[in-house]
């Protein structure tokens, strides 16, 4: 095995028995490529990434091209979500250099100090489609290096200065962070909605955009508009109708190849689950429609059962292959369905989910909701209610067959940064649905987080098998401080809202930038050819926008100027970039929103266990309300309170009583649950 064998990353273990030499990124690596005067060969990639594995299989694995390899470079084998500092830093090169087509495998060829001089993406054994095959590349490389090394030296310098840029968009004003710049976004945004499809995007691939139908959500909260709404929800019911949603198990997949939802790439991403299943938590708080609840709850299903470690954390991802094949776990024959069910569930089930003997995937049927339920109930001569018993029990016999079959492969490492995504999520669905499993869930997982990934007050990113390691970044700090807020306002456990300040107070000391906003490493990390500083929003949340948003919800809770000045310096130099580029930056805009239209304070002070004290708190807790906090305190409480939102408030004649409140500045208390709505509004 070579010297990936003591990793803890499972795909970089995929790897460890590979005739490459690979090693991990590190001192070794480097070292030996400036004493041998080699290139390095980068490969990034991830556990999920079906096209990695294609590549391992066709090149990592022929002897023939491991000799290559190992005779003229340095391989260095790394995994992107254990080491986003360096898939960030070498993305942007290789985004340089294919003229935006960037994507996993990444492929970059670097000088032994780091600086890239080549790079692309999957590489095929053989020509073939256009593509020039991998050893072709890499004999072109080590020509380069070795005959034309002048030009090699000013290409590597010219891509480090480049990446050496501070990333800022432009220069904003607090001035320009208004309403106007919201309403701008909006329209941006819903001028690329699917009427047909659904989705803010058209044509092929898609991709859900969790961040960006949030923001649109929002702006049917604040506006009333109507047209908002409908895209949100006629998106949401295309995507959960569709092949992308795991009809059986729950769960979506990570995208859509076609234009109707229908042929996803079939991995599983834990923070494509953990936005989506708040968004759709969201969806039915704003209307009601328990159509998007029974989907958020069959996703957080899915998660605690199948994606949920002993300890509490939640796992990062699950193959799209299986037994070597792409969607085998996932897709059926008529006659295995038949196998399974009776026929009259057979025959409801394969009119619901649309499935033919000629197949809509390789001759096999991925299960979808071509046509509404009155449609298929009618088609059957049978009723509605009907037509859902059946479906419900045909559901519950598939998913016990398909657990018969060869699983995907598992990505078992726990990342601090997606596991504060659903930690959010998590905590919010038990405080709107008050469901108590999901508030222990949640609790563990928090427990769990603050215990095995915290070193001296500090974070790190990535664990596994009791092994956690590399320093935090950005994100972990943003995403975990999230849910912690959210866990907070479903426990009103004071520890939580603390950990969520701390963490934001090592933010400030150990990342920010002299202009403002936030570097994704901190400032006693390894020291790399660039720091990275990733401003847009991607498939998560950047580490930036997440912090502007927990930093304004920071500054409403303890009434701290300093959380929304920082704020303020992530999202001033955004302003330009998110009128004109809105879809790239859905979760700074959702910070803005916060920023601009600003954040109802509630305190209520009552034992949560007093009815009337719950009254009130069904109040607080009913429909979407994206800016509005909450604290509370079971006593009256003096001058010093955790959070400060909490300071001077009592009951009101012995009755448990709420404060609405905006920068601090209150209404008159109220203890009827009629006169909290009104304050609300």
């Amino acid at each position: 095995m070579n010297r990936l064998k003591d990793s803890t990353s499972p795909y970089l273990l995929q790897h460890a028995d590979n005739p490459v030499d690979w090693y991990p990124w590190g001192d070794e690596a480097l070292s030996r490529a400036k004493a041998e005067d080699k290139p390095i060969l980068l490969s990034i990639g991830y556990s999920a990434c079906h096209w990695c594995h294609v590549m391992a299989h066709e090149s990592f694995e022929d002897p023939a091209i491991a000799a290559l390899m190992n005779r003229d470079f340095v391989c260095i084998k790394v995994d992107r979500e254990e080491r986003p500092d360096l898939d960030e830093i070498y993305m942007q090169a290789t985004l340089m250099f294919t003229r935006g087509n960037g994507g996993w495998p990444m492929t970059v060829f670097l000088t032994p100090d780091g600086r890239p001089f080549h790079a692309g993406t999957y590489y095929p054994k053989t020509e073939g489609r256009g593509m020039p095959s991998f050893p072709r590349v890499m004999a072109a490389v080590i020509d380069a290096y070795r005959n034309r090394r002048h030009e090699v030296e000013d290409i590597a310098s010219q891509v480090a200065e480049g990446l050496q840029s501070s990333g800022l968009v432009s220069n904003g004003t607090d001035d320009a962070l208004n309403p106007a710049l919201l309403e701008a976004a909006y329209r941006g945004m819903i001028g690329n909605f699917d009427p047909v499809n659904g989705g803010l995007s058209r044509g092929r691939p898609k991709f859900p955009g969790p961040m960006n139908l949030e923001f649109v959500l929002r702006s049917y909260i604040h506006t009333g508009n109507a047209q908002a709404l409908e895209a949100v929800t006629f998106s949401l019911r295309k995507m959960a109708q569709g092949g992308i949603y795991d009809q059986i198990g729950g769960g979506f997949h990570r995208y859509s190849v076609d234009e109707r939802w229908l042929v996803p790439h079939f991995e599983k991403m834990l923070y494509d689950n953990a936005q989506l299943s708040r968004l759709y938590l969201h969806t039915w708080l704003a209307t009601g429609n328990e159509f998007f609840q029974r989907i958020a709850v069959e996703t957080y299903d899915y998660i605690l059962r199948e994606m949920t470690s002993p300890e509490g954390g939640f796992y990062s991802s699950t193959d799209a292959d299986s037994e070597h094949e792409e969607g085998k776990f996932f897709v059926w024959t008529p006659d295995e369905i038949h196998a399974v069910l009776t026929p009259e569930e057979a025959s409801a089930a394969l009119a619901y989910w649309g499935v033919s003997d000629r197949g809509n995937f390789e001759g096999r049927n991925i299960l979808h909701v071509p046509v509404q339920e009155e449609t298929v109930a009618a088609k059957l001569d049978i009723d509605v209610p009907t037509l859902r018993a059946r479906i419900a029990s045909a559901r519950q016999k598939l998913y016990a067959a398909r657990e018969q079959r060869v699983h995907p492969g598992r990505d078992e490492k726990i990342l601090t940064s997606w596991n504060g995504l659903m930690l959010a999520s998590l905590a919010e669905a038990a405080r709107f649905l008050q469901r108590d499993d999901y508030r222990q869930a949640a609790i563990r997982n928090a427990e769990f987080l603050l215990s095995r990934l915290r070193r001296e007050g500090r974070l790190l990113h990535s664990y596994k098998d009791g092994d956690a390691r590399y320093n935090g970044y950005l994100e972990d700090y943003a995403n975990l401080i999230d849910g912690l807020l959210e866990l907070y306002q479903a426990t009103f456990e004071t520890r939580y809202y603390s950990e969520a300040q701390t963490l934001a107070e090592a933010v400030l000391a150990h990342f920010a930038a002299s202009e403002g906003g936030f570097y994704d490493t901190s400032d006693d990390h390894e020291t790399l050819i660039a720091r990275p500083r990733n401003l847009q929003d991607n498939a998560t949340p950047s580490g930036n926008s997440m912090m502007a948003k927990v930093l304004v919800k920071l500054a409403a809770y303890s009434g701290e100027a300093h959380y929304e000045e920082a704020a303020r310096g992530v999202l001033r130099p955004l302003v330009a970039a998110m009128q004109e580029y809105p879809t790239a930056f859905g979760e700074a805009l959702n910070a803005a929103d916060l920023l601009i239209r600003g954040i109802k304070e509630v305190a209520i002070i009552g034992d949560p266990a007093d009815a009337a004290t719950q009254a009130l708190l069904a109040v607080v807790n009913s429909g979407f309300r994206p800016n509005m906090i909450l604290a509370l305190s079971p006593q009256d409480v003096e001058d010093t309170a955790t959070p400060l939102l909490l300071a001077y408030r009592s009951r009101v004649d012995g009755k448990p009583a709420a404060y609405v409140c905006e920068h601090f500045v209150c209404q008159r208390p109220v203890t009827e649950p009629e006169a909290l709505q009104k304050a609300l509004g």
